[in-house]
């Protein structure tokens, strides 16, 4: 057996690293055990409470009645004290008028200012008859001034107008396009104001057909329906003209039609106007105030209703 030399040192060498493998093993079998720390569970997530249900659309529905139309400001007025402001307009003939200011911007206040300045002259241009003794181009410029030249899809609100085609009498509800001749349309009574022609039809009052546009403003989506008559009882009528005849005869008109459409509304407004003339613009200033007395016998209810709504709103969350 062949044997290689062994350099001096060489089984020193060997010793001392035998020696250093067993004092780091026996340091390691008596070093103290250490517990790893305990994890530290992550913080639950925050269970986010669940968002209040938006608030209900509340329109406002106003119905034609003539000069009796600014009842609707009063009424207006009285609302929006209460904070009460509507999400949607729709207006019929007198209604629409008021409607498009109310839509354009105007606060209540604001709407009186304008109608205690109106001249009767300003929204009635005569002129000799043909189908009609008032063209109607003077309110429709009324109308667009006192709107900013806005269309009715630029409103500050949802705003539709109703008219009458006078060809099929079907209703026509207008949300786009000229604010002020759509407004004219609404308010063309058959046989005092001229027809107007839109886009090729002939369009009179929407009274014809919703004398108090509660059904429209349901189908823009409105969730409570405040609707305003403002329409004379018959036994109030005053039939001394022939244009005191024609009113007469739609008062009776609008009776029957909203017999079957006012039910559909959540609270029904109606200013007490028996004593004020369709035609005369003298008593504007009592038709304002009857809108806010009207409003103040019913706001107990109408907060009660709201509030209840609400509520079915909140638990159907």
């Amino acid at each position: 057996m062949k044997k290689f030399p062994c350099r001096a040192g060489c089984g020193s060498s060997l010793f001392s690293a035998v020696l250093v493998v067993f004092l780091l093993s026996a340091c390691a079998q008596w070093l103290p055990f250490k517990e790893p720390p305990p994890a530290v569970p992550a913080p639950a997530a925050k269970s986010q409470p669940p968002s209040p249900p938006p608030p209900p659309r509340i329109a406002l529905a106003l119905g034609g009645g003539a000069a009796r139309g600014f009842a609707h400001v009063g009424v207006i007025k009285a609302l929006e004290a209460q904070g009460i402001v509507p999400d949607i307009i729709v207006g019929t003939s007198a209604g629409a008028v008021v409607g498009a200011l109310y839509a354009a911007g105007h606060s209540g206040f604001e709407l009186q200012k304008l109608a205690l300045q109106m001249d009767e002259g300003q929204v009635a241009d005569w002129s000799l008859p043909a189908r009609g003794v008032i063209k109607g181009e003077a309110l429709q410029d009324f109308v667009n001034r006192a709107v900013n030249q806005r269309p009715l899809e630029k409103m500050p609100r949802l705003f539709a107008v109703v008219a009458t085609d006078l060809q099929s009498g079907e209703a026509a509800v207008f949300r786009s396009g000229n604010t002020g001749m759509a407004v004219r349309a609404s308010s063309s009574v058959p046989g005092v104001f001229q027809p107007v022609v839109i886009n090729g039809h002939e369009y009179v009052d929407g009274g014809l057909v919703h004398p108090v546009p509660v059904r429209v403003a349901r189908s823009l989506g409105a969730d409570f329906v405040i609707a305003v008559d403002i329409s004379a009882r018959p036994q109030y009528g005053r039939v001394q003209s022939t244009l005191d005849v024609l009113l007469q005869t739609f008062a009776i008109m609008g009776q029957s039609i909203g017999r079957h459409e006012l039910p559909e509304a959540d609270m029904v407004i109606r200013p007490e106007t028996p004593n004020i003339r369709a035609t005369s613009f003298q008593d504007r200033h009592l038709a304002v105030l009857e809108g806010e007395k009207a409003v103040a016998v019913l706001l107990p209810e109408l907060r009660r209703k709201l509030a209840k709504l609400r509520e079915e709103r909140q638990q159907r969350q």
